[in-house]
């Protein structure tokens, strides 16, 4: 991590991640880049659907391979880069038939060593294998939900999910948020923990960093109108006045369960995650 003088009141407690010694290259590979556009929290009829969102430096978006196709075929990562919309660091790799491709990089790995997506690789950081063929207590990231269907699950940084048991055709995931699942055993996943495990450890330092990170402010219920907000009006501050916590539509929040009672994925959850204390 990398620390400021406190030349001003907003370089006083803010910290970045340190990029030096570890980034090769500050420029991406054109051929595998693109324009898009940021849904910065509205729908596709224009309604704001997350709030709180919005502006933002304009981002050049990177064409990461979350599909792993390549079988068979080993590859050498030549760089390591910095992707703007990801947390982990991002890797152009070279495959023995020429093609490049960007994937996301594991901890621990650097500039020049090779990974491979077969079911005989090695057990070893970076190479990509089924889950039936991973030992259990071994760390995985890009996992995927179904066989062939791409890295879903353990992609941002320094997360990871821990192989804990493999039987009756699925493999149990202890999941970043200590939720344990079964995941079909032919899925594939990556060795490791994804990089910049760092990441979270960043301090901002001022409000303008989230700005231009596409983060508008938070504004709190009780300081608007009763108009807007159940909690809001008065004169000075006031308690929320409701029997139960909700939010501005009047939907129950702070320990209120919104996973539907039917859903499909239900019968692979074995043990739910544990709610952190605050």
């Amino acid at each position: 991590m990398k620390k400021y003088k406190p030349t001003t009141p907003s370089r006083r407690n803010m910290s970045t991640v340190t990029y030096k010694g570890v980034l090769t290259v500050d420029k991406p590979n054109k051929g595998l880049t693109g324009g898009f556009k940021r849904s910065v929290g509205r729908n596709s009829s224009g309604r704001i659907t997350s709030g709180h969102k919005g502006g933002g430096v304009k981002r050049l978006y990177r064409q990461i391979d979350f599909k792993y196709n390549k079988f068979d075929i080993p590859a050498k990562i030549e760089t390591i880069e910095y992707d703007p919309n990801r947390s982990g660091f991002i890797g152009l790799v070279l495959y023995n038939d020429g093609e490049r491709r960007y994937v996301l990089l594991p901890s621990g790995i650097k500039a020049g060593d090779n990974i491979i997506t077969s079911e005989k690789s090695e057990v070893s950081v970076g190479n990509r294998l089924p889950l039936n063929k991973i030992p259990v207590g071994t760390f995985v990231y890009n996992v995927e939900v179904k066989p062939n269907s791409g890295a879903k699950i353990a992609r941002s940084a320094g997360n990871y999910a821990e192989v804990v048991a493999n039987e009756g055709g699925f493999v149990h995931l202890k999941m970043p948020s200590s939720e344990i699942r079964k995941v079909l055993s032919g899925s594939w996943a990556s060795i490791g923990a994804v990089s910049n495990e760092e990441y979270r450890l960043a301090n901002k330092g001022k409000a303008g960093r989230n700005r231009w990170l596409g983060k508008r402010p938070k504004v709190r219920g009780s300081a608007m109108n009763p108009v807007d907000h159940p909690y809001g009006g008065g004169e000075g501050r006031q308690p929320q006045g409701t029997k139960r916590p909700k939010n501005r539509w009047g939907k129950g929040t702070r320990g209120v369960k919104t996973r539907k009672v039917k859903k499909y994925s239900n019968v692979f959850i074995i043990n739910r995650r544990k709610n952190k204390k605050k």
